[in-house]
């Protein structure tokens, strides 16, 4: 049944039985009697006399895996492999407004700095390295919105301040597909934040980490993004 499903599945049209028996290397009349069985459960749908497709149980069953789906969960595995390959703090973050929330954190514990990480603490989009990857998304009219609406205030001596700065940091952000903090949160922490897309290719959370500045290493940035990227396939994004 499953080798028949996976033909089925790289046939984008319906295909005929004498195809699926050849691509499995099922008897004609084993497969047969198999997609027979399927299509009486709405597995696969038979279009014309021996010619089959996906049927739509597929369908709800797809809806209702994805409906499970919990992006905290997904995440963990790959944030704690993260932490244990940095030792350095690892975030999840989303969007809700102006501001980005954090929703799950692993803690370094290897320094008395504080990060304002923490799970349900708010930052400004335009502060964070996770609210620039949000920012770059929405495109320059929404940035400039964005900027009247909320005035960019400072959180700190090095944070973004003017519409041009910020358009400028957006830019880098767009070509290299990760973002920086540096010292904009809080004086003394820095981040490296990467975006995390579901199956409709929608950015839905950023992964950061954040690190001491005395620590910070901007070479980890590939690893922060193949992080998010292990993140956003176990969601069902496929990069096209």
């Amino acid at each position: 049944m499953m080798k028949l499903l996976d033909a089925l599945a790289r046939h984008p049209d319906p295909a005929p039985l004498k195809q699926l028996a050849l691509d499995t290397g099922l008897h004609p009349s084993t497969a047969h009697r198999i997609l027979g069985a399927m299509s009486q459960s709405g597995f696969v749908e038979r279009t014309e006399p021996g010619v089959y497709r996906l049927g739509i149980r597929l369908l709800e069953l797809g809806s209702l895996v994805k409906s499970r789906i919990s992006l905290r969960e997904t995440a963990m595995p790959s944030m704690l492999k993260l932490h244990a390959a940095t030792g350095e703090s690892v975030n999840l973050g989303i969007r809700d407004g102006d501001e980005i929330v954090y929703v799950e954190r692993t803690s370094s514990g290897r320094s008395a700095v504080r990060v304002v990480h923490i799970v349900g603490a708010r930052a400004p989009l335009h502060t964070t390295a996770t609210g620039k990857l949000f920012l770059a998304e929405d495109g320059a009219e929404r940035v400039r919105d964005y900027a009247r609406r909320t005035g960019l205030p400072a959180s700190t001596p090095s944070s973004i301040t003017t519409l041009q700065a910020l358009e400028k940091e957006l830019d880098k952000v767009r070509r290299h597909q990760v973002a920086f903090d540096l010292d904009e949160v809080e004086t003394g922490v820095r981040c490296i934040a990467a975006g995390i897309r579901d199956d409709s290719g929608e950015l839905v959370a950023g992964l950061s980490l954040s690190t001491p500045s005395e620590r910070f290493n901007p070479d980890w940035a590939p690893l922060v993004r193949q992080t998010a990227d292990d993140i956003s396939r176990a969601l069902g994004y496929v990069e096209r």
